[in-house]
Order: structure tokens, then C-alpha cells, then sequence
């Protein structure tokens, strides 16, 4: 594999702002000799120096390689979605050799056209911190033999947010390409890269499961500190990821009983109906760290976040579809214009301009600071909702936990009846279990709008039962594609094998043990 791994400067300096709160610890850091590379193996000595790994974990997610880490994340989130569209794209089919290669590669990606040259497909950012991780994993344990001041259950829950993060990163992997190279061993230099082929999809899954189960045992429940427990791996956080997990595989009771761990921690809550929507977006969105977060990348005045290019400056790189802006999301109240959902005009996006304001809201280009949201505890209720529909199809008593959850929601959300194409019908708990689940997924699209979630959303809908509902997926790349490609598109996607990413071309260069994802070769 590529040389992704090796830690640099800049993180390490990251680390150093983390740790120097006393002058004391800065002495203990600056007595660490950081190399530019991976920490030397004299560094394991002490459990400052192991926290300060475990910092630079985190400190990575806010970087990447030749993009932010969180950029990527949205961009396979959301482009191969329905709800996002690129600056660059006017709908139609014309000549596109003026836009610059990635403005192209965006484009190509918004139109299924991909290829392994395309270099949003290029996975280097998230092996990097998987690789931060493994050096935790793999040399923390020295540090419990040399600082008896460690206690055991410190030691784990240290390694916890290691293992934690690790699990996530290649969740993350899993959904987007299947199969890939499942690395547990770090690479401290070039002598280390290994020659690895992609291992299977269930391999990766139960790596995942372990992974975080670990965490889950073993992490924290709390570092004392709203900001600490939403940007760093608690026990909850890791419950969290289960969750998901086990969702994505069908294993709804599982992802119930993950959930419910977290519901009956009390540690989260939804803000109370009645919340006007600017206390509610500043909360949530514009600061963070909110009751209602639960792991958020903590961007701040030291690193900035990459989405005021993004989002915010005049290109508008991306922006939402028009059918969001003109209501067909979020709804429209005709008699009373000031009655609306408060996640949508002015929070998720702006209905004038198509603007996704989100992450930006009055912020500038220096002071683009909000935070990249990878769970919110609405997620967590909606995860439940989604699972008791599908645990036994026809349950009544579920449908009818499932329908409640997803109607509490609404109303301290102030959702709206009426779209600009509809209305939002309410089932009842003797409706189909399709039709059920459809009213969640609706209303996941409402609540995680350019959250970067929407794509894994249709995708595991779609392939539920074995592609039971192919036909969502089809509808939807059909809605956005050129109309002179509609066809094309649709043949494409009934190939299963079109859902996942390519491997980046430069991957199948430098490691000759990969082979190109079937669809690409």
C-alpha cells in the first residue's frame, strides 16, 4: 500500500496544543524527541506519551491527505445521493474540459461515471488514521509495563478510543468499496508496507464488530466535559457505531439492544418542542457539542474546517438540489410562511440561493470552525425505528414503537404536513412493513440532510433482503441523471457490483496483491 501512514509535524504539534494545558506538561511533551514520522519506539515510556498518541488519532481526523478526511466523508456520502448537486453542473450534458480536475471528478462522481483515475475514490485519508490507531493498538501496551502508574483499566480505556476509531474508519470502507485490505499491524517506515490483498466483506464486518465491542466494554462514559464527550470515544460513541454497524448487516436486534444502551444512558437528549429554530441551530450546529451530539470532528480556531470552500464561498462547490429549495423536503406552510421545519430553511439550506448553510451560517473563510457531525442522537432513535420495522416484518407493537419515535421527532422538530409534492402521510401500525419503512427513511432524509449519510441510506434500503427494494435505488439515480443517460444509468445500477467505489489507481500501482473491484475491471 501506499506510504499513507507516516505521522507528521503538524499533527504532532497538534498533540502539543492538546497536552500543554500546564507548563509541566508541556516539558513532558517537548522531553518526548517527536520524530517526522511515526513515534519512535523509545517514545512508549510513559502514560503522557500514550494519551498524546491517542490525541493524535483524533487530530488526524481533521486532516487527511490531498483532502480533508471530512470532505471525503461528504463527498461519498452525498454525491451519489439525491440531495446534493455540485456548483459546476447545469443538468445537462455539456462540454465539461474547461472545469479543473477535480471540479470534473466531482461531476463525474454526482453522475455515476466513474473511474479508478477519479481521485475522490482515493482512500489514503482514512488509512492514515487507521493507522494512528494501530500504533496505539500495537505499542500502548509497552507503556503498561513501564508506568506503573497506569492502572489496567486506564490502559483500556485508552486503547478503547484506539480501537473505537480504528472500527469506524474501516466501517466507513466497508460501505463505500466492500472488500479492502484489512491492516491491523502499523507502519512505522518504508520498510514496513506490506503487500495486501482485499480481504472479505464478512472479515472486515467482524473486525468492525470487535473493534468497537472492545470499546464499548472498555471506554469511558464520560471525560467530565460536554466538549470531551463529543469528540472523543466514549462508551456511548461506541454503542453508537454498533448500532449502525449492525444495521448495515441486518442484524436488527442487535442494533436495538445497541440503541437502547444508549437511550437508557440518559447522557443525550432532543431540545424540547417548542425550540426556536435559531437556539436550535446554534446549539446543535453552529457551536456543537450540544445535548443532542454525540461524536463530532472538533474543529476550531487552530484547524479550520475545509467547508467554507465548500459550502460558503461564492462557487458553491456544493449545494442542494433545487428540489430541496423549492419544498419538497422540508415542506411549505402557504397561509403562514413563518411556520416551518425548523432543520430546514436557514439551517440545513438557504431556499434562495440553494446554499447548504449548515456547517457555515454567518462564518467567514477564517472563521470556518463548525464541526464535521459523524452521529447525533437523533440518529440513534432513528437507527431503532428503522430496526424494529424490519426485526419481525408485520409487528404491530413495533411498528407501532417505530411509527411513535419518528412522530416524536417530527413535532419537536415542527415537521410539516404538506410538501411542495405532497403530503407526508402518517402509517398506521397495520401498514405494510415497506411503507413503514419508507416513512423513516423520509424522515432520515429530513434530519441528516448533507449530514453525509444519505447515500448509505439508500443503499442499505435498496439491498435489504437481497435488493427486495432495488427499484428505491433505480428511481433515484434515474431522477438526477442526464436525461440522454437515463437508460444507461439504470442498466449500470442493476448491476450490484456498480454500487461500490473503484480502488484508486495509484493503490493498484504501489500494491500488487490489490485487484480492481469487479465492476471497474
Amino acid at each position: 500500500m501506499k506510504k499513507i501512514y507516516l505521522l507528521n509535524t503538524k499533527i504532532l504539534l497538534l498533540c502539543l496544543v492538546l497536552l500543554c494545558t500546564t507548563a509541566s506538561s508541556c516539558k513532558k511533551w517537548l522531553e518526548l524527541k517527536p520524530e517526522d514520522g511515526l513515534i519512535d519506539q523509545e517514545y512508549w515510556q510513559t502514560k503522557e506519551q500514550l494519551k498524546a498518541a491517542v490525541m493524535g488519532c483524533y487530530a488526524s481526523l481533521l486532516k487527511g491527505s490531498s483532502m480533508p478526511l471530512a470532505k471525503y466523508l461528504f463527498i461519498w456520502g452525498e454525491l451519489r445521493g439525491d440531495q446534493v448537486t455540485t456548483g459546476s453542473d447545469t443538468g445537462g450534458d455539456e462540454d465539461i474540459s474547461s472545469l479543473n480536475n477535480l471540479k470534473r471528478d466531482e461531476l463525474y462522481m454526482l453522475r455515476t461515471e466513474l473511474s479508478s483515475t477519479n481521485q475522490l475514490v482515493n482512500w489514503e485519508a482514512v488509512y492514515k488514521t487507521i493507522n494512528y490507531c494501530n500504533d496505539v493498538i500495537q505499542n500502548g501496551p509497552k507503556v503498561l509495563e513501564s508506568d506503573k502508574t497506569l492502572t489496567e483499566t486506564q490502559f483500556k480505556a485508552y486503547l478503547s478510543e484506539a480501537y473505537a476509531l480504528r472500527g469506524l474508519m474501516y466501517f466507513y470502507l466497508l460501505r463505500n468499496f466492500k472488500e479492502v485490505p484489512l491492516k491491523l499491524n502499523v507502519t512505522e517506515s518504508d520498510t514496513d508496507i506490506e503487500q495486501l490483498p482485499k480481504s472479505k466483506e464478512e472479515d472486515i464486518y467482524k473486525q468492525i464488530i470487535a473493534d468497537v465491542k472492545y470499546a464499548a466494554d472498555n471506554a469511558l462514559e464520560t471525560y467530565g466535559t460536554m466538549a470531551s464527550d463529543r469528540g472523543r470515544i466514549t462508551k456511548y460513541t461506541a454503542y453508537t457505531i454498533l448500532a449502525d454497524a449492525y444495521l448495515w448487516m441486518e442484524d436488527y436486534q442487535n442494533c436495538i439492544d445497541a440503541c437502547d444502551k444508549v437511550i437508557a444512558s440518559k447522557r443525550y437528549q432532543l431540545f424540547p418542542i417548542g425550540t426556536q429554530q435559531e437556539d436550535w441551530y446554534n446549539s446543535v450546529f453552529y457551536n456543537g457539542n450540544s445535548v443532542e451530539g454525540i461524536f463530532e470532528f472538533q474543529f476550531d480556531k487552530q484547524v479550520s474546517n475545509p467547508f467554507w470552500d465548500m459550502f460558503g464561498s461564492a462557487s458553491k462547490e456544493f449545494k442542494a438540489v433545487d428540489a430541496i429549495a423549492e419544498g419538497d423536503l422540508f415542506g411549505v406552510d402557504v397561509l403562514d410562511p413563518n411556520n416551518r421545519d425548523i432543520r430546514g430553511n436557514n439551517t440545513s439550506m438557504s431556499e434562495a440561493t440553494s446554499a447548504i448553510v449548515k456547517y457555515t451560517g454567518d462564518r467567514t473563510s477564517s472563521t470556518s470552525f463548525s464541526h464535521w457531525f459523524v452521529y447525533r442522537y437523533s440518529d440513534v432513535l432513528l437507527m431503532k425505528a428503522e430496526a424494529l420495522v424490519w426485526l419481525n416484518p408485520g409487528d404491530e407493537t413495533n411498528n407501532a414503537t417505530a411509527i411513535d419515535i419518528v412522530n416524536n421527532l417530527r413535532m419537536v422538530r415542527n415537521a410539516l404536513p404538506a410538501l411542495n409534492s405532497g403530503t407526508v402521510e402518517i402509517p398506521l401500525p397495520t401498514a405494510s412493513t415497506s411503507e413503514i419503512s419508507r416513512f423513516v427513511f423520509n424522515e432520515r432524509a429530513r434530519e441528516f440532510a448533507f449530514e453525509g449519510k444519505r447515500w448509505y441510506d439508500i443503499l442499505r434500503n435498496a439491498k435489504r433482503n437481497n435488493y427486495e427494494n432495488e427499484q428505491l435505488l433505480l428511481n433515484i439515480v434515474a431522477a438526477k441523471a442526464i436525461p440522454s443517460k437515463q437508460q444507461t444509468v439504470i442498466n449500470k445500477y442493476k448491476d450490484h457490483r456498480s454500487h461500490y467505489l473503484p480502488i484508486y489507481f495509484n493503490e493498484l500501482q504501489t500494491n500488487k496483491a490489490l485487484v480492481q473491484n469487479p465492476f471497474y475491471q
